[in-house]
Formats: C-alpha cells, structure tokens, sequence
C-alpha cells in the first residue's frame, strides 16, 4: 500500500475538531460520502460513539448499494481510524453538540466551512444515538428484539433502520393527537386494521402503556401465521391487554373504539375501516390509504385539465388526490377535525399520505356545506361513487374489497 497523501491544512483542522468533540464527549457523528478507495459499491460511512457492553467504541456503518456493514473499534483509535477513511473520501461532515463543520476536497485543495450552533439550539449531550431528538419508543424494550427490529443488544439491526424511523414517526403522531382526545385516566381501545407484523401495533401499546392506564389494542390481520406470531411475541412481551384477530375490517366488530388506524388498507378497505370509526364514533381515526382504483376508471376529465390528464401518471395521481381528498371531505362533513399530510419522507417509503382525523364535539348532522362541495367535484370530474359517501349513506352493494399488491 502506497503511502498516505500529504494533509490539507484544513483536513488536519477537521480531524483536530473531530478528536476534541470526542475528547470532550460532544461528538454526534460523522459522515464520510463521495468515497474513492478500493471497496466496490461504498456509498458512505458512518462514524458514531456507542456503548458496547459497558464500554464506549467507535462505531462505523459502512453503507454499500445491497447491504450494510459495522465495524466497531476502540475508542482510543478514533482520530487514527477518521484519518484513514478521510484519506479515501472527498467530502465529510462532522456533527458536534456545538457546530456543524463540512470539509470537501479534491487533488488541489480543501474547503473547511464550520456552521457554529443557534445560541438556543439545545446540545444533546448524550453520545452516538441518544442525540437530543426525542425517541418515543424505547430502543431497550423487549418487543423490538422478539419483532427482528433490534438485535440481543439493543442495537438497531442496520436493515430495519427505516422501520425504526417509521415507528417513531408514527408513534410521534398518535401521541400528539391522543393528547387531545383522551380523557382523565381512561384506558383507550385502540383497533389496528392490517396489523401485518405488529411492527406499529406493537409500538403503540407500548407507548401508551407507559403513558396511561393500560390501553387495550387490537390488531387485525388477514394472515393466520402473522396473528399467531404476533400473539407469541405480545405474551413474551408481557402486553396483557395486546391481543390480534384474525379476519379484517368487514368480519371485526369491536364493541368500543377510541382510536381507528388502517395503515396501507388496499384500495376500498380503507373506506370500510374509516366508516367504522365514524359508526362506532372513534376519537380520533388515522389512515394511510393505499392502492387508489376505485375512481380511476370512472375518472372524466374537465375539458380544461384534459390536456394535463391525457398523461397516465398525471391521471393516477389525480385520481389519487381526488379519492382521498373526498375521504378528508366526508369525515370534516361528519364532524372531524381533518388533516392530510405526509407521514415520513419518500426515501422510506413511497406510501407516506396521512389522514388524520379528531373528533369535534357537538356533532349533530352531516355539515351540508362539505358535502355541497364533495358534489360539485363528483360532478367536475364525473365520479359516480365512492365507498365511503356510499357506507355513510348505507348504500353499499357488497363487493370483494381485496386487491393483491
């Protein structure tokens, strides 16, 4: 190996800023990208402090295309290990509870911009993952490792570290609005239509169980072999009052409901799980609809959008806001609080539209302004019907809800 290039003046400033932080137990992380060393398919590292069995290492998750790789090392080789990786990477960011500090270079030169902190800006004081950001899970609770989210350490499987960034979102949300619908230590009944593996179900209970009297949850779920793993990791989990049904939201009937979710209801089925939460006056009712169909074909462009609807994309994605615009419209109508907003960036997931829905109090009848206005769109674009108006109205035919995406 070839000896190592000569340091930029600033590269020596960045890695002396970086030892400090350290030094001083205020690094946050660093990120080394635009690699150019011998490892095929490196997109970027990842430099953190952590606790390993009582004892602080320097954590490096390499990122490549298909997978990722950590590398742990004595905390005493930090500034050593950061030298050898900036030696093989163009650009770094160094993360501190103080500044922020982007060092970019190429053969000739290097450019150093250090971006100092807001006088209010709160340092976290914490290391590696426990920055200022709140968690509203728990990375120590037993559930994550029984689901395959953790592993017997309490460290965030690399693969999943999406999924964890989901369930705290989630969990964020709901916490915000339970603050405004639950009443003086009153336990909610929660339902959870197509639980899939729990992953949310599971973080909401938790999450409410250490916050009120213990919830009562349900997961609903299709898949016999989900429910029944989802059942074992609730009793290993200790989650008494955590239970799944098998079946969905046409054949479950809970007698009581607080809270509705439907995250990724196919197609119409979100209709049906939004209809029974207005039926059975649910407080709040938040879903993430998915697989859009059913106003598509019957989608008829108004002679001013038809040159912007011949596209197909562009006519899917009408139809797609239109549905669910509709869908907002009905439970404001019906006397909810409505709001229609994106749940968690792109880059983890492609189905990230959230409706979220409080109730008012006094609500007597359905508000004849709204529904004034979900006729005139029906009319604007042609639509003949929508499942939910039509459940509202109990003028359903039954028809298969399902659709295999």
């Amino acid at each position: 190996m070839s000896a190592p290039a000569p340091l930029f003046p600033q590269e020596q400033q960045f890695l002396d800023a970086f030892q400090q932080a350290v030094d001083a137990q205020r690094f946050e992380r660093l990120i080394l990208s635009q690699y150019k060393g011998e490892l095929e398919q490196l997109e970027k590292i990842t430099l953190r402090v952590i606790s390993l069995q009582n004892e602080q290492v320097l954590s490096c998750l390499y990122r490549y295309k298909t997978q990722d790789v950590t590398k742990n090392y004595p905390l005493n080789q930090a500034a050593a290990q950061a030298a050898e990786l900036l030696q093989r990477c163009r650009q770094a960011n160094l993360f501190t509870a103080d500044a922020e500090l982007q060092l970019k270079k190429n053969r000739k030169k290097a450019l150093l911009t250090v971006s100092p902190l807001k006088p209010d800006a709160k340092p976290s004081g914490q290391q590696g993952h426990d920055r200022a950001k709140r968690r509203y899970v728990d990375q120590d609770s037993p559930f994550l490792q029984l689901l395959g989210i953790a592993d017997a350490k309490a460290q965030i499987i690399p693969s999943m570290a999406r999924k964890w960034k989901q369930i705290n979102k989630f969990v964020e949300i709901c916490a915000g609005a339970v603050e405004q619908i639950q009443g003086a230590g009153q336990p909610l009944h929660v339902v959870d239509f197509g639980a899939g593996k729990g992953y949310l179900t599971f973080a909401l209970y938790d999450y409410l169980a250490k916050q009120l009297q213990t919830p009562f949850v349900t997961g609903v779920e299709l898949n016999p072999k989900m429910v029944e793993f989802c059942r074992e990791a609730a009793q290993a989990s200790g989650f008494a009052q955590l239970d799944f049904f098998q079946g969905d939201v046409r054949t479950y009937a809970p007698k009581q409901l607080d809270v509705m979710i439907a995250l990724h209801a196919c197609d119409v089925a979100t209709d049906f799980a939004i209809h029974s939460g207005i039926r059975l006056n649910a407080q709040m009712i938040m879903c993430a609809p998915c697989c859009h169909k059913e106003l598509r074909p019957q989608l008829r462009s108004p002679k001013v959008l038809a040159p912007m609807l011949q596209f197909g994309i562009h006519a899917g994605q009408q139809a797609e806001m239109l549905t669910d615009t509709i869908r907002a419209l009905l439970l404001q109508a019906y006397g909810y609080d409505t709001k229609v907003f994106e749940f968690v960036a792109l880059e983890h997931t492609s189905k990230n539209k959230m409706i979220l829905a409080t109730k008012r109090s006094g609500f007597s009848a359905p508000d004849p302004e709204v529904l004034a206005q979900i006729q005139a769109l029906k009319e604007m674009y042609g639509i003949q019907k929508h499942s939910l108006e039509l459940l509202l109205n109990d003028q359903w035919d039954q028809q298969n809800i399902g659709c295999k995406c």
